[in-house]
């Protein structure tokens, strides 16, 4: 397997606990996007992102330098996965947004885009993370669903995990 490391933007320390539950199975690290820089983008191959998702289904604060950091790297030949962390009750017109904006930030990278989910497991409204009818990435609802989260975690990390 190629070097992975575990990128994520946390208020309030969901977003962090479960980017350490993936790092944890992954055998890799889990980073703070306030750590994030060119060298670390540079020293691994795949980058799992994750978000969670603020206001209108904006990314976490954090994020836009982060964003900025990836936008400035050359990311062709990596593999990214994103994973985003909502509250598809209160939200459900923006449901895991934060990981559709991050994702639109880095479309045009060059990037290997692997991990999306299948939206049939979700209720929610809308969201700008579904892109051709599926999550661009792994969605979380740790607020409302958290008997799935470990579950989602795992179904995803067996899809993804040969790609890494």
């Amino acid at each position: 397997m190629n070097t992975t490391i575990v990128i994520y933007g946390s208020s309030t320390g969901t977003c962090e606990t479960i980017a350490e539950k993936i790092a944890s199975k992954l055998g890799c690290k889990a980073l703070n996007v306030q750590e994030l820089n060119d060298a670390i983008v540079e020293e691994n191959q795949n980058l799992i992102l994750g978000t969670s998702t603020w206001g209108a289904g904006e990314m976490q604060d954090d994020w836009y330098d982060g964003l900025k950091t990836l936008q400035n790297a050359d990311l062709k030949g990596k593999t990214i996965a994103f994973f985003g962390c909502g509250d598809a009750w209160s939200y459900s017109d923006t449901f895991v947004g934060g990981m559709g904006e991050l994702y639109k930030g880095i479309k045009e990278s060059g990037a290997r885009f692997i991990g999306s989910v299948d939206t049939t497991d979700y209720k929610f409204d809308d969201s700008e993370a579904v892109i051709d009818g599926k999550f661009i990435g792994l969605p979380l609802d740790d607020i409302n669903e958290d008997d799935k989260t470990d579950s989602r975690i795992d179904a995803w990390l067996n899809v993804i995990n040969p790609e890494l």
